[in-house]
């Protein structure tokens, strides 16, 4: 057993993390993936949460391949709707979440704006705010055209969230609701990426669209402003370069 003290700050936090690990194991269920694994929740409380502990091994070729074929089975699993019906947090901060028909709008207002209005800096908030406010909906159309579907997304995949045992990976903290698929796939490249093999086992189950490329900066854009908001200003050229991304998408 792995007993995880509350340290964000927030009361519900890992109530909300123990909702998420039981929704991921559920859907790794339903896709039918018994090579990745989710822990199992004993007790979660607003202190503590209890939970399977892990004996960590390094990850080889194999174990990066199940990880990546466990992810697409699950992310092949087509979602009713965009969003989640409950805020929970990413990392340290608040992630609100509403249900939307428009995957482009969702990810416009309730990622990107929400974290540009959390920017303390007045010059660097209005820079951002104002490429939004032009060309928010415009983002948001182009968004929804090049997003197949809803997925279940872990949310907040760097490679620190994935752990890995001495036969198969485990998924855990995450920030959990539904998206594009792409938006999990590009936060594994922020922070060093996985091994090759993760994402040849996830070409070979779902390939990624021709459109990846170009969305890789924009979604990672939403995690570098949250970083940016919660530790400064190191982070504040991934921001302008996700902001240099959408302008090349919309003009």
């Amino acid at each position: 057993m792995f007993i995880k003290r509350n340290a964000t700050g927030f009361a519900d936090a890992l109530i909300r993390e123990a909702e998420g690990l039981k929704c991921l194991r559920e859907a790794l269920e339903r896709a039918g993936v018994t090579t990745v694994r989710v822990p199992d929740v004993f007790h979660v409380d607003e202190t503590t949460l209890e939970m399977t502990g892990i004996r960590p091994a390094p990850a080889t070729p194999g174990t990066f391949s199940m990880l990546g074929e466990g992810l697409a089975l699950m992310h092949r699993l087509e979602q009713q709707s965009y969003g989640w019906g409950q805020d929970n947090y990413i990392g340290l901060s608040p992630q609100p979440n509403r249900w939307s028909h428009s995957w482009g709008d969702f990810f416009v207002r309730d990622r990107l704006a929400y974290q540009v209005g959390r920017i303390r800096d007045h010059d660097v908030q209005g820079e951002f705010a104002d490429i939004l406010n032009r060309y928010g909906q415009k983002l948001a159309g182009w968004l929804d055209s090049a997003c197949e579907h809803a997925s279940l997304l872990h949310g907040d995949l760097w490679s620190g969230n994935a752990l890995f045992d001495e036969q198969v990976p485990w998924l855990i903290d995450p920030a959990v609701y539904c998206g594009d698929r792409e938006a999990d796939l590009a936060m594994t490249e922020m922070f060093g990426g996985f091994g090759a093999a993760f994402y040849e086992g996830y070409d070979r189950t779902y390939p990624r669209s021709p459109e990846y490329g170009r969305k890789r900066d924009i979604y990672n854009l939403y995690h570098y402003l949250n970083h940016y908001n919660l530790f400064g200003s190191g982070y504040l050229g991934g921001c302008q370069r996700g902001f240099d991304a959408i302008l090349r998408v919309v003009r």
